[in-house]
């Protein structure tokens, strides 16, 4: 059965499922959904419209669902969707979506959000990333699956950090970063491929040998873009596996708006 702490506030219009936590006084206001096995702790405020999925733990003092910090905003009824088996540590703020952008804020499912982190408006997290403590994720940004953004990295408006990618403690990230590119500075500089966390993820050898070689050219044989863009269509038919990967990258760098960091 659902566990309301008795200073916490639950608006009665807010819909929390049956095995809910809410710690001490805690905040829940009008339009928040909260689904099953979730844990909100201690002094956390979350406003609506907000849907939070299952068996997440939110720790103390955490502020979701905010109205955006844009001054365009007026009022408009946009959201925050947070998925499935999220922890969220302690002070950490996650802003709903502006109809400027697509009007919701969305984090995915299994991540593993440190102390500090802000998440602003229209932001589009993956699955399965992790954001140290005091990232900072500007308006529209898009971080892909597995991604890794180092403490006190700031993420520009509107640029992107693709699956696999790495970004290094105290990264300026003012350009999209690929995928499985390690980035690092100020300013931004790639500095290598995430080998170490594909081989966590139970990537070939073969398969992380071939994003190897698409880093190296990429960054290390003096291609201009187009020419590397092409060399690593090549690529493809020659590892199982990697033409997921050769497809991913250039889906990545065809899209790229505010050009990658090179």
């Amino acid at each position: 059965m659902t566990t309301v702490h008795a200073t916490a506030i639950v608006d009665p219009a807010a819909e929390l499922a049956g095995s809910v936590t809410v710690g001490p006084y805690a905040v829940i206001g009008a339009g928040v959904k909260v689904g099953e096995g979730t844990t909100i702790g201690a002094h956390c405020v979350i406003e609506g419209p907000t849907t939070i999925g299952c068996d997440n733990h939110i720790f103390s003092h955490s502020a979701l669902g905010a109205a955006p910090q844009d001054m365009k905003y007026r009022g408009e009824p946009t959201e925050l969707h947070i998925g499935d088996r999220n922890t969220i540590r302690e002070f950490c703020t996650f802003n709903r979506g502006t109809v400027q952008d697509v009007g919701i804020t969305r984090i995915g499912d299994d991540n593993w959000i440190m102390a500090y982190v802000h998440i602003a408006h229209d932001v589009q997290l993956g699955s399965r990333t992790i954001l140290a403590n005091n990232a900072t994720l500007a308006g529209h940004v898009h971080i892909g699956d597995w991604a890794f953004i180092g403490g006190l990295t700031g993420v520009h408006q509107f640029c992107r950090v693709g699956a696999h990618a790495m970004t290094a403690f105290q990264s300026h990230v003012s350009q999209d970063v690929p995928p499985f590119m390690t980035v690092a500075g100020n300013p931004l500089s790639v500095h290598g491929y995430n080998a170490e966390g594909l081989r966590r993820r139970g990537f070939s050898r073969e398969r992380i040998a071939q994003v190897k070689q698409m880093h190296r050219l990429l960054y290390r044989e003096g291609l201009t873009l187009e020419r590397a863009q092409a060399a690593i269509g090549e690529l493809r038919g020659q590892v199982e596996g990697g033409d997921a990967d050769v497809q991913l990258l250039l889906d990545f760098v065809a899209a790229s708006s505010r050009g990658i960091a090179r």
